[in-house]
């Protein structure tokens, strides 16, 4: 029906008036109902009505209940509930980059292209899109996820953290198919991350190490060891000494290749020329730097260290390599030098003995010639800046030369000869990383009574304090522990395939990602764990 208004009104009347159309409209869906529903046109009655009709039935406001923390692997370590509908991937959402934050491109495209929504740039976020911002004071690799009304930004100090609050919305989409309401407030507990591959004793491609990283930097894990050089083989090319190069080996535009993807990801590549043991493949092509005792034994990987062209080679190839890999760590290796292993190391070996006394003095032993060599080693990658680690067993007592004290200590065993447990090291000041054999190393084949370890275990019984054996350290000593990594060495390197080792590292990494990112005790249970690792991975 059309309403027909005779001459102009003015004030309360116009306005009253307005309200009964607007009333009538709202209630019938612009249409008029029942007789008489309004004067015909002309009719006197169309005045003013003498009192103000119903105001209009407000439409009630839907609730949401307070919302959960997001289902992510690791667990975030807070989430401020609140109340609304979270965020769900749609076609008019899309990333993009706030000002001043053009280092988030990569990060931007990356989550876009998982989120499957468009990734814009550096444009002003409007309705549904995910904003990634740098800034804020928060502590390194941290950020701040918030959705509210249908958005969300994620912002930390570094692009690590950004990367890793995309970590949380990702998984959670996977988990749930949303990002919950309210604010994520996360950070690790540990600096040092990761995984570590003997690639030396067996051949993985660089497409498998990517398909790791990969796995990696969703699990918030941030270092990858790189274990290239043994008995077994060299595993990279070489300009400076292509001779013990194996013919099954990764090329330098391979390892750039993987090294790219490591800083998308934020993993750093950690790479280890172990020495003066484990060399075999060096000594292979240049047998005159083999290590003999005094009854004409020969120890597999050995190299003789008062040989100064044994320094010479391990020398070329730590300033070629330290070059290729420009991440801030170089393991010096350090382990398992069996002239050590000996019971009388000097009346063994008594060409080092002397080489010992006569470089460090009378007292000097076969154990100092050792820690000399180390320090050597440190000394030529030192300039490069690069935070130096040894194996814990390179380290040792009582002797007139010590260890370089800026050395991190990778922690591995309590087997060896003279074995010195954690606190050893710790109470000296030592920074140590933990890869505790005992629930974190997959040894292939399992020799020497080694078990595959499972995630079940480490999930509920270990934690980064668990450094040698089952008993954790004193929590005073936590700081000095960096963090860990789940080691796979490759000792019976035909007894699985890469694929079964990608499958059988998958929860144990997942298992140790929670405990080095979150330090609290986790609330799901194994089974509940285990089932979300396998939702989101």
């Amino acid at each position: 029906m059309r309403y027909s208004i005779r001459g102009p009104r003015r004030g309360p009347a116009l306005l009253a008036t307005s309200v009964a159309l607007a009333t009538v409209a709202a209630c019938s869906g612009g249409s008029a109902s029942g007789p008489a529903s309004a004067p015909s046109p002309g009719s006197a009655t169309a005045a003013a009505p003498t009192s103000a009709p119903p105001s209009p039935t407000p439409t009630p406001t839907r609730t949401y209940p307070l919302s959960s923390a997001p289902r992510t692997v690791p667990a975030v370590r807070a989430h401020e509930a609140a109340r609304g509908p979270g965020w769900k991937p749609a076609p008019a959402g899309g990333v993009v980059i706030a000002a001043n934050s053009g280092g988030l491109a990569d990060e931007g495209k990356l989550i876009a292209g998982e989120l499957g929504i468009p990734y814009r740039g550096a444009v002003a976020a409007g309705p549904g899109d995910v904003e990634l911002a740098l800034g804020g004071t928060g502590a390194p690799e941290s950020y701040t996820l918030f959705v509210q009304g249908g958005g969300v930004r994620i912002s930390g100090p570094d692009e690590a953290g950004v990367f890793y609050g995309t970590r949380t919305l990702k998984q959670s989409v996977k988990a749930t198919g949303a990002m919950p309401e309210g604010t994520v407030n996360d950070r690790p507990a540990k600096p040092q991350r990761g995984l570590n591959v003997d690639t030396a004793r067996k051949h993985f491609t660089a497409a498998w190490i990517e398909d790791r990283i990969r796995e990696m930097g969703d699990l918030k894990l941030n270092q990858l060891g790189l274990h290239f050089s043994d008995d077994q083989g060299f595993r990279i090319e070489s300009e400076s000494h292509p001779e013990v190069v194996s013919a099954q080996h990764l090329t330098k535009a391979e390892v750039r290749r993987i090294l790219a993807l490591a800083a998308e990801r934020h993993v750093t590549v950690v790479p280890e020329i172990d020495s003066p043991g484990h060399l075999g493949a060096v000594i292979a092509a240049h047998p005159d730097l083999q290590l003999r005792s005094a009854a004409g034994r020969t120890p597999r990987g050995a190299v003789d260290i008062a040989n100064p062209d044994s320094a010479k080679i391990v020398d070329d190839l730590l300033r070629e390599y330290s070059r290729l890999f420009p991440g801030a760590y170089w393991h010096l290796g350090a382990d398992e030098y069996v002239a050590l292993m000996a019971k009388d190391p000097e009346a063994t070996y008594p060409e080092l003995a002397r080489a010992a006394k006569a470089k460090y003095g009378p007292s000097a032993r076969v154990q100092d010639l050792a820690t000399g060599w180390l320090n050597d080693r440190a000394a030529v990658v030192r300039p490069t800046g690069k935070t130096l680690k040894a194996w814990n067993d390179g380290f040792f007592t009582g002797g007139v030369v010590n260890a370089a004290k800026d050395l991190e200590v990778e922690y591995w065993t309590g087997k060896e000869i003279g074995a010195r447990p954690p606190v050893s090291y710790l109470s000296q000041g030592r920074k140590m990383v933990n890869l505790n054999d005992e629930y974190l190393y997959y040894v292939l084949g399992e020799p020497n009574d080694f078990a595959y370890p499972t995630g079940r275990r480490i999930y509920e019984q270990w934690t980064p304090l668990v450094v040698r054996g089952t008993a954790p350290v004193p929590a005073k000593y936590d700081a000095q522990i960096l963090g860990a990594r789940f080691a796979v060495w490759c000792d019976l390197a035909n007894s699985q395939t890469p694929a079964q080792v990608a499958a059988g590292i998958r929860l144990p990494l997942a298992a140790l990602s929670q405990k080095v990112w979150n330090p609290a005790k986790p609330t799901a249970t194994w089974d509940q764990f285990r089932a979300l690792a396998e939702r989101v991975r």
